[in-house]
């Protein structure tokens, strides 16, 4: 019984994961399909540079607390240890990054791991912002400041000792950078897109007058 009950409730969390915000959002209020404009991601960055920040905060919601909330799918069920959302979490993020209903073609999963972060550990989730907000600032890039976030994230993870959410945090450095394989390509070559704000932002500015 229980493991009927663990494998359709594990589904739920993938399904939820694999709702795709951004593809939604844009036709249902922009009349346009975000994959064929900007970098094609379905995730919060290219829906606020295509659509507008309000489409993205959206995106940016939906996709974070679909995160939280698959976490939490353990406690609001009562299925056992608290270990177990972070299975329930990383089944959103796959369910995310390969979403059934997008051909298995999704996003970078970066606000639903944030979220799934919120979902399982508060205190590891306000740290992992204190890192995440400040490397933004420097670098002005998101693709960049996941990059670098998620490697200092699995490290700052060894402090909680926690087995299970160490080995989690490193299947997401994993995940983070093949998804932004693409990100890691025009960075090295000078064309990834930017904020507009930061110090590399205005550095760049400044130097391009």
């Amino acid at each position: 019984m229980f493991a009927l009950k663990f494998a359709s409730l594990f589904i739920l969390a993938y399904l939820l994961g694999s709702f795709p915000t951004g593809v939604l959002v844009g036709k249902t209020f922009f009349h346009k399909d975000i994959r064929k404009y900007g970098s094609g991601n379905i995730g919060t960055t290219n829906t606020f540079r295509v659509l507008g920040p309000v489409a993205g905060i959206i995106v940016f919601l939906v996709d974070f607390f679909k995160g939280t909330l698959a976490t939490l799918i353990p406690v609001i069920f009562n299925l056992g240890p608290h270990y177990l959302c972070l299975i329930f979490g990383l089944a959103a993020i796959l369910g995310h990054a390969f979403p059934v209903f997008l051909k298995f073609k999704g996003g970078k999963a970066v606000a639903t791991s944030a979220g799934f972060l919120l979902g399982y550990n508060v205190h590891f989730f306000l740290i992992c912002a204190a890192i995440f907000f400040p490397v933004l600032f420097i670098t002005s890039m998101v693709s960049l400041t996941s990059l670098i976030s998620v490697v200092l994230i699995f490290i700052t993870s060894f402090f909680f000792h926690d087995i299970a959410l160490s080995i989690i945090s490193g299947l997401l450095v994993v995940l983070i950078y093949w998804s932004h394989r693409s990100n890691i390509s025009r960075i090295e070559h000078h064309q990834e897109n930017m904020v507009p704000f930061g110090l590399y932002y205005w550095y760049k500015k400044k130097h391009a007058k």
